[in-house]
């Protein structure tokens, strides 16, 4: 390009901008100054450019030829980064509404097994049979190199195109307790099971066919009463933050069991798109999108009797806390691992007690008749069950309420949102209040997490004198790590998406592809698989140390130039296709080209 120069367009030679380079301007003037790298920054929003962007290098082993490529960081969090958050949220609009309504099953039917795999599965047959004979023998060397052996096998069944393992996945005993279900609730009824994943079908009188579905919104039951539109509690002394906080712990556990009465009752294998959100009162409740329809009754009967014991050690006694903790002791060294995978144990300070390990607390569980779970949670009372038909206003509403708030952490909402109060008086003085209220709320209920076990693996387990699974030096009651105990989470650890396996039949990767696939057939270029070969090309990723890396400021405008040449092309085509004039579109193409 030469040195024209080319005024904005909010620039008008009447008044030009002072110039950022002038030393001698005034600091009141320079101040007002934006900085380039932040207009850059915005600039790349605006455009839909990763603001994060990860710097790769791709090695062809062909020609020894290394170039850079800018890979989108890919958070859901817009905090982070907006586009790549925004992105997502499109991803997952596109997956719920490509499942939601189907008429066909998107189920792909495994292959025939060829003669090469029935062969390895045999193979690996015999080898399993000497590898069993050498141990019934007692011959241990032996043993071990069959094992080794068998591992090659399991690879190369693998390589040959097919999936898991002969033998599966779980290979230590499963700990079960009784199934019978708790008298306090009520039971369900069973329908015989159908092999499909669609729905019911209704025909109108004039021939017309509807496939309803459904959308569900489940929420927990109360730990007090709360302000309304406020989501503070009237009294916080009596609110129950304990059980508020073991609930947000286990929702995920209490949705699974939902899922699993639902398919139970209708009676086929019902798929759903659902995603977890923070009320108001920061407890997660869930809204699903359910492929098919029952009457609202039966899901309000399957939300009533489903529940989820959490079968753990009780919490009633802290033994240690404040300045007398547990400490570390090392074991004895030995060829062999121990059987739980620690290293050390945790005792006593003052009397030298060895605590009980994850196993044997649980052991002691299970020997006691009398024993009670440490938590049941449970839906509350508030159930909404609306129907949806395909292609309805009201479906792409659904849609676009149940991504609403995928880009934003549990924690971000604790103010108020403005677009969505109408009320004047919680304007102003007011509203700065409410928001301090619901700060302290939310401040209370990570307080009362704090000291609560979120997982197995949780340093707190120390605090009611149990060493936690797989323990560790270094673990203090209190300061668990666990996604749980973070602010941002609010006690519940889960997916925020929950997507059923054979809800559209594709994977977030899956719809990427799409979506590429429909970029380069827009701009007429073929989908070319070998810029991928994993045979002849590596990708490593630039350390942040490698003083050859590009700085962000340069990656970034690399990445609007880039944008604003795929869009130029694509005005472009979509110009010539309307039989519009192209010359504009054609020159921004060749401005972006020689830049």
């Amino acid at each position: 390009m030469t040195g024209t120069a080319h005024p904005s367009p909010s620039q008008t030679p009447a008044s030009p901008a002072p110039n950022g380079a002038d030393r001698t301007l005034p600091r009141t003037v320079r101040d007002t100054l934006p900085l380039a790298l932040d207009v850059a920054v915005e600039v790349a929003k605006l455009n839909g450019v990763c603001i994060r962007p990860i710097e790769v290098r791709r090695l062809d082993t062909h020609t020894g030829r290394t170039e850079p490529f800018d890979l989108p960081c890919g958070t859901t969090n817009e905090a982070k980064c907006p586009p790549c958050a925004t992105r997502n949220k499109q991803l997952r609009k596109a997956q719920c509404r490509e499942g939601w309504h189907l008429e066909v099953e998107p189920v792909a039917e495994p292959h025939p097994a060829t003669d090469d795999q029935k062969w390895l599965i045999t193979f690996r047959a015999d080898v399993q049979a000497k590898r069993d004979a050498a141990e019934h023998a007692g011959r241990t060397d032996e043993v071990a190199d069959w094992d080794e052996a068998i591992a090659g096998i399991d690879a190369e069944i693998n390589a040959a195109g097919m999936r898991g393992t002969v033998t599966g996945g779980r290979t230590t005993p499963r700990r079960s307790r009784s199934t019978r279900r708790r008298q306090d609730t009520p039971d369900l009824p069973r329908r015989s099971r159908q092999n499909t994943t669609l729905g019911r079908t209704f025909t109108a009188p004039d021939g017309k066919v509807f496939r309803p579905s459904l959308f569900v919104t489940l929420t927990l039951p109360s730990y007090g009463k709360i302000r309304p539109g406020q989501g503070v509690p009237v009294d916080p002394a009596t609110y129950n933050y304990a059980a508020a906080a073991r609930d947000a712990l286990h929702f995920s556990k209490l949705v699974d069991r939902f899922v699993q009465n639902l398919r139970r009752v209708a009676g086929y294998d019902v798929q759903y798109f659902a995603t977890v959100e923070p009320q108001k009162r920061f407890a997660p409740h869930l809204h699903m999108a359910i492929r098919g329809t029952l009457p609202r009754a039966e899901i309000k009967q399957i939300a009533a009797a489903t529940y989820h014991q959490v079968w753990w050690p009780q919490v009633d006694e802290v033994r240690f806390e404040g300045e007398h903790l547990p400490v570390w002791a090392e074991r004895e060294e030995r060829a062999e691992p121990y059987a739980d995978g620690q290293s050390g144990d945790y005792l006593d300070s003052a009397t030298g007690e060895l605590l009980p390990t994850w196993d044997e607390a649980l052991d002691r569980l299970d020997a006691d008749e009398t024993a009670e779970p440490l938590h049941v949670v449970r839906f509350g009372a508030q159930v909404d069950v609306q129907g949806v038909l395909a292609g309805s206003p009201d479906a792409h509403r659904r849609i676009g309420y149940l991504t609403k708030y995928l880009t934003k952490s549990l924690g971000e909402t604790l103010d108020l949102d403005p677009a969505e109060d109408n009320e004047e008086e919680e304007a102003g003085p007011a509203r700065a209040a409410v928001n301090r209220a619901r700060r302290d709320h939310a401040a209370r209920l990570i307080e009362a997490l704090r000291y609560e076990p979120c997982s197995p693996a949780c340093a707190n387990w120390l605090r009611y004198g149990i060493q936690p699974k797989n323990a560790k030096p270094g673990m203090t009651p209190g300061r668990c790590k666990g996604k749980a105990h973070k602010a941002e989470h609010l006690g519940y650890a889960g997916r925020r998406v929950l997507v059923s396996r054979k809800w559209s039949n594709k994977t977030l990767r899956d719809h990427r592809q799409d979506r590429r696939a429909w970029v380069l057939d827009m701009l007429g270029l073929p989908g070319d698989d070998t810029v991928t070969d994993p045979h002849r090309y590596l990708w490593r990723p630039v350390s942040a140390k490698d003083p050859t890396r590009t700085p962000l400021p340069v990656r970034l405008l690399r990445g609007v130039a880039n944008r604003h040449h795929t869009r130029a092309r694509l005005d472009e085509l979509r110009a010539r296709a309307d039989g519009r004039p192209t010359h504009n579109l054609s020159a921004i193409t060749a401005l972006g080209e020689a830049a």
